[in-house]
């Protein structure tokens, strides 16, 4: 079988999604808490998330707007408030983050649709799911529009919550075993992270030794 190529000028947005979803993964998940304008939570979770940076501490997230360049409830709240917490995913929260995607109208909140229930962000005036094995209070940084329905939003990270027992008060080791972190895949496949391995990251030195140098 000979291998694949295409340029991404020349398919459709949506196989360009199809490719990209599918092999940049596992992905991790940000279910990402805002709060309205009217007092209402809203909850919805994002694959096109990641750490960027430690000092200062930044997180990105890839926004999109609905069809008709409507802003989702997600990106309007973060414009209008600045602020915002993701929440991380595990394997008992799944579930419960599901529900979360689903199109809910504005005035409705996926927390109480998905049997959630939250806690008042200390630096922040956004809640955070109580559930979540970890949370991370945001205020955003700077958005970056490039093209009427997609932006990207940096955030920096202003203070972590952790469920008890996950991170070492002493050392901050975060306890992998107890974590059990969500992936997602492609479509509606999401993956565990049973089986992990480690490789000892080794110097230029002690490179040169194995081939005899």
């Amino acid at each position: 079988m000979s291998a694949f190529t295409v340029a991404f000028s020349e398919i459709a947005p949506r196989d360009r999604y199809k490719l990209l979803c599918a092999s940049v993964t596992p992905r991790p998940i940000a279910l990402v808490t805002t709060l309205s304008a009217e007092g209402v939570v809203n909850a919805a979770p994002f694959s096109f998330f990641n750490v960027f940076s430690e000092d200062p501490a930044l997180i990105v997230l890839g926004l999109q707007h609905k069809p008709g360049n409507n802003p989702k409830d997600t990106t309007r709240n973060i414009a209008a408030a600045g602020e915002f917490v993701v929440n991380l995913v595990d394997e008992a929260l799944a579930e419960a983050m599901n529900i979360c995607a689903i199109d809910f109208p504005p005035e409705i909140s996926e927390i109480e649709a998905a049997g959630l229930s939250l806690l008042p962000g200390v630096s922040i005036g956004v809640p955070y799911i109580a559930q979540a094995p970890f949370a991370l209070e945001c205020r955003k940084t700077v958005s970056m529009a490039f093209t009427p329905t997609r932006e990207l939003l940096i955030g920096e990270v202003v203070r972590i919550h952790a469920r008890e027992g996950l991170v070492d008060p002493a050392t901050l080791r975060v306890s992998i075993d107890d974590y059990k972190p969500v992936g997602r895949m492609f479509a509606d496949g999401y993956s565990r992270q049973n089986d992990r391995f480690d490789l000892k990251r080794g110097t230029y030195t002690e490179w040169l030794a194995t081939r005899g140098g």
